[in-house]
């Protein structure tokens, strides 16, 4: 590089100066495009070569010579800019029209040839700012040599709106904001929504959008907001994501199960489960001696503190939407961790000994492989008197007796399942069935949870045990199902704690849940420390289980109140998409001026206003009166 020849550093140009070894001195503009009247501030550095872009070879006068053309360009009053400006279309123009040159790569010095006839130095700075912050031409810099390509004229009709819109962007808002108040927006408006669109989410807390409308900043009205003026349609679920929740399944990969030394279980175990279940974790059999509990295993690979746990007690369960499941751990696991999927299964096993009372004498935790057979609820029901079922009947029938002489409370209220079609979006209520196979998978369960407890508390294990107080119950409890959420309302919290404590409302000294390692982070902890334990390995101590305990419960919550906020939604989503609709409304609770009913066919509950025209337990014909999407209200009344 020559004395004085032009040089780019750090954006702004420099001319050369002496060398010095490996390196030269140049003189630069520290700041240029200051207002006018102010004057730049200059400086000498030494630097070397990979330090700077060259721009033009040839020796400029000064850098005062170079502001003063590069000014000039700048101003779009100035006959020095417009004409530049115009020579710069005029060569895109000529460029473009030669398919030999369009779209080609063009070298600064060439182009700069192009555009003025000759290279001035003096000039090199203006006519690059006018080629840099143009429209027609992209800068890209090829080893230390700066190129401009040519831009499609898509790309360049871009760039003026853009152009446009910021010169003239107070005007542009305040017609936007006038229209958005008159919920009259045009198809291009949305891309100034996403502030209104982050608070319906939950994402932030703030709108400038509904502030500069006149519009309170809540969730609720950002999204009624979204729905009056057609960003949103009605299907649009935004519960999960406003819960700080992901709408997809975890991503990170359990590997295959880890080899290791495993207790076979002779005979076949049976994984019970509704119709649409996809998930199978739990499995169960007798043996004539032992009932076994078979739950899936993916402790096993999971351990401690690992990325996959963090992710997991970050989500703290798998959630259960009606679009679909977004599980705790990945959807690609199932194969290889639920049971019976595969010919043989790997499971964390509990073998309960039973005394003559129903009472749990002994139990022992194993890491087993099964030979695991899936069966719905329905089929389950048509085997029970079969040899292999009979005695997991007789089984459930005599813990539930034995659970409710010690004052478990019983609660049976109708469910109905919801889907949504990922496609049309047309929402599907299925009625649960009742069903005795659905009553032996529970008991089963509560003996593992039960047997689980007393192994980590004989065996002094940091260990999630839950309780419950027991409520007031009424003692005047009405029949039916009105006499069911009489029972609800008076039952209390569950907690959670590494003490153990009696859990009244399912009539057991001491409780843990270990059934669903899959699909609830409190059970898989539980998994790890079992595991730790019947291995010989270091166990989680109490605090850290605590504060682990905590932060999975807390996430599982989250997951429970989106999932009941989902399924409000879709169902208002299916009153708005059949505004005739009718149906029976049972009354389960009697005040002065209300009563709570409850739609079996839509399994919800709503509050109508004044006497009701039936006794407890009476059903009513109903139908819709009004809908609040937003806020997940809906009025009812008699039909």
């Amino acid at each position: 590089m020559e004395k004085s020849s032009v040089v780019i550093y750090k954006n702004v140009p420099a001319l050369v100066g002496e060398k010095d070894g490996d390196k030269f001195s140049i003189d630069w503009c520290s700041y240029w495009g200051k207002p006018k009247g102010k004057k730049n501030n200059y400086a000498s550095q030494k630097v070397r070569a990979k330090d700077v872009v060259p721009l033009c070879e040839k020796s400029a006068s000064s850098i005062d010579s170079l502001m003063d053309f590069a000014d000039a360009c700048a101003d779009e009053n100035s006959e020095t800019g417009k004409k530049l400006r115009e020579q710069i279309k005029e060569i895109y123009e000529l460029l473009e029209s030669d398919d030999s040159t369009k779209n080609q790569e063009v070298a600064f010095s060439e182009l700069f040839e192009l555009v003025r006839g000759e290279i001035k130095a003096d000039e090199s700075w203006g006519v690059y700012s006018a080629l840099k912050n143009g429209f027609e031409f992209e800068e890209k810099i090829k080893d230390g040599e700066i190129f401009f390509v040519p831009r499609s004229e898509d790309e360049i009709r871009n760039l003026k709106d853009k152009a446009f819109e910021k010169k003239h962007a107070e005007e542009i808002r305040a017609a936007f904001i006038k229209r958005l108040k008159s919920k009259n927006l045009l198809p291009e408006d949305a891309k100034y929504m996403a502030d209104v669109e982050a608070l319906a989410l939950g994402m932030t807390d703030k709108s400038k959008t509904m502030r500069d409308a006149g519009i309170g900043e809540t969730p609720e009205k950002a999204h009624k907001l979204l729905l009056d003026t057609k960003i949103w349609d009605i299907t649009r679920n935004p519960y999960p994501v406003r819960a700080g929740l992901s709408a997809k399944s975890a991503t990170l990969g359990l590997g295959k199960i880890p080899a290791e030394e495993r207790t076979r279980v002779e005979g076949v175990s049976y994984a019970i489960d509704s119709e649409w279940s996809n998930d199978p974790d739990d499995a169960i059999a007798f043996d004539g001696k032992y009932l076994w509990v078979h739950i899936a295993d993916p402790a096993s690979y999971v351990k401690p503190d690992s990325e996959i746990d963090k992710m997991a007690r970050s989500r703290g369960a798998t959630l259960y939407l009606p679009e679909g499941a977004a599980r705790m751990l990945s959807e690609d696991c199932l194969e290889d961790y639920a049971l019976g999927l595969r010919e043989e299964s790997r499971a964390l096993s509990f073998k309960i000994t039973l005394n003559e009372n129903g009472d749990i004498e002994d139990c022992d935790v194993l890491r087993t492989i099964v030979d695991v057979k899936r069966l719905t609820y329905l089929k389950a029901d048509e085997l029970k008197e079969t040899p292999e079922l009979k005695p997991l009947f007789d089984i459930a029938r005599r813990n539930f007796e034995r659970r409710v002489k010690k004052g478990a409370v019983n609660i049976s209220i109708p469910e109905v399942h919801i889907d949504v079609d990922p496609e049309t979006k047309n929402v599907v209520f299925t009625q649960v069935p009742h069903t005795e196979s659905s009553e032996v998978v529970r008991e089963a369960m509560l003996l593992a949870g039960e047997g689980a407890a007393k192994f980590a508390f004989k065996n002094h294990l940091p260990f999630p045990f839950i309780s419950q107080e027991i409520g007031d119950l009424p003692k005047d409890l009405p029949e039916g199902l009105a006499g069911q959420f009489r029972l609800r309302k008076c039952m209390r919290k569950r907690v959670v704690s590494v003490t153990p404590s009696s859990h009244a409302g399912l009539g057991l000294g001491m409780y843990s849940q270990v059934t669903s390692p899959l699909r609830r982070y409190g059970d898989l902890i539980s998994h790890m420390q079992l595991r730790a334990f019947i291995k010989g390995e270091d166990l989680i101590d109490k605090d850290t289980m605590l504060l682990r305990m905590s932060e999975g419960d807390a996430a599982a919550q989250a997951s429970r109140k989106a999932e009941r906020s989902s399924r409000t939604h879709w169902t208002l989503v299916y009153l708005l998409k059949n505004p005739d609709w009718t149906g029976d409304a049972i009354c389960v609770d009697k005040q002065q001026k209300q009563a709570l009913y409850f739609i079996p066919s839509l399994g919800m509950e709503t509050v109508i206003g004044g006497a009701s025209p039936v006794e407890l337990n009476g059903t009513v014909k109903i139908s819709v009166s009004k809908i609040d999407l937003p806020n997940l209200q809906v009025v009812f009344k008699f039909s």
